[in-house]
């Protein structure tokens, strides 16, 4: 796909303001996206270039975070694998989704994505209510069994869509009895670079990516990354969420009435 300078302007501007929103609250896709789709870029192949496009940034985050990862490799591992398993199954049946269906599904999952960025919090805490874990080494194989079952039902859902992942995995690892915030933000960046990775590649090999488009992108949301991780001290969160849940719910109803 060609795009003229007024498209790849607005590509680019909406790809700089979901790399800012990633790097200070998430929830960019609710941004970059529905951009994809105004351009009358179909469904499918819109949301396959858009997690091409921000994976990078995602990447980028994972690296920053490392220095906070001290979860050993038994917790880890089983995490990891159900995550790569889980992106490319979403991944294979985002691909095999018509392209009709696909789009009569975006309005719900934009809202069901808003929706889970507005209450992850309070999802967290609902599954926190378990017996806190001070040493991961303590965890017992059955809730390791049990969190990676889960794991990989998010993992289907991020690599079929993915909004409000981050969320999922934070509840997650609360029911897994994890208290330390930072440590448990550098495992979820970690499992979210996993989970997108493999939709990323088969994405990619099943040739359902428009570079053009993704390269403009990839551009717009490293410098939004930038920006958002330099100005991240100085913006208010709350506002920042506040804004990132008007637009997944204006998205969201929007695509409901124009969608049919």
């Amino acid at each position: 796909m060609g795009l003229h300078l007024g498209q790849a302007l607005c590509l680019l501007f909406a790809a700089v303001i979901a790399g800012t929103l990633n790097a200070l609250a998430g929830g960019g896709s609710f941004i970059s996206f529905p951009a994809l789709l105004f351009l009358r870029i179909p469904a499918v192949e819109a949301n396959a270039t858009n997690t091409v496009a921000l994976w990078p940034g995602l990447a980028a985050s994972a690296v920053a975070y490392m220095k906070r990862l001290n979860a050993p490799l038994r917790v880890l591992l089983p995490l990891l694998m159900t995550s790569v398993a889980g992106g490319w199954a979403g991944a294979l049946l985002l691909l095999k989704t018509p392209q009709h269906t696909f789009m009569q599904l975006v309005p719900w999952l934009l809202l069901g994505g808003t929706l889970l960025f507005a209450f992850g919090n309070s999802l967290r805490s609902l599954a926190g209510k378990s017996a806190v874990v001070d040493d991961l080494r303590e965890i017992s194989w059955h809730a390791i069994l049990v969190s990676s079952i889960a794991e990989l039902l998010v993992a289907v859902y991020g690599g079929y869509f993915g909004a409000g992942i981050g969320f999922m995995t934070l509840a997650m690892l609360a029911m897994m009895g994890m208290r330390d915030i930072h440590a448990m933000g550098a495992i979820r960046t970690l499992l979210a670079v996993a989970i997108n990775a493999a939709a990323v590649v088969t994405f990619i090999v099943a040739g359902a990516v428009l570079w053009p488009v993704c390269a403009v992108m990839i551009a717009g949301s490293l410098a939004g990354g930038w920006f958002g991780a330099h100005y991240a001290q100085k913006a208010d969160p709350g506002k920042v969420r506040a804004f990132v849940i008007g637009v997944g719910i204006l998205m969201s109803a929007y695509f409901v009435v124009t969608v049919r």
